[in-house]
């Protein structure tokens, strides 16, 4: 069996809003351990809880990054970049429901392939949306107490 490499949090995925590195965080630790989890085998069963698990907490996790973009005008100040960001929640979100679809199906995916996918997509997002979106809020005067 592959291994597959966890993903290390460190200060580069930080966006500076406390509320959304806590969030990133605890998806970073899910991956992490879905890891673990799928390492001594690939069920439906296994597969199935962690994708909607996943795609639960990251529907949260979308919810919250999208009212701080509202709250503070994104799209007015950011040159399309809200609609770009919401996109890719939409397409991560339908990517995940795909694959569960899949699974009720009976196609399962490997563990390289489903760990692949939500690692790089995560680790993405952080570093070249996440970040822009960091950046706007704390340029327009957010704090950490809003």
């Amino acid at each position: 069996m592959i291994s597959h490499e966890p993903i290390i949090w460190n200060d580069t995925f930080l966006t500076g809003i406390d509320r959304i590195d806590d969030q990133h965080k605890v998806l970073v630790n899910t991956l992490n351990e879905a890891n673990t989890r799928l390492a001594s085998g690939v069920t439906r069963d296994l597969l199935e809880q962690i994708t909607r698990d996943l795609l639960s907490y990251a529907i949260y996790h979308f919810e919250t990054e999208e009212g701080l973009m509202r709250e503070y005008d994104y799209e007015a100040g950011s040159d399309a970049a809200e609609t770009r960001h919401r996109a890719e929640h939409r397409g991560f979100s339908q990517q995940v429901v795909k694959l569960r679809e899949g699974l009720r199906d009976g196609r399962l995916v490997t563990r390289e392939y489903l760990l692949s996918f939500l690692n790089q997509w995560l680790v993405n997002h952080i570093l070249h949306t996440d970040k822009k979106l960091g950046e706007f809020l704390l340029k327009r005067g957010f704090t950490q107490q809003n």
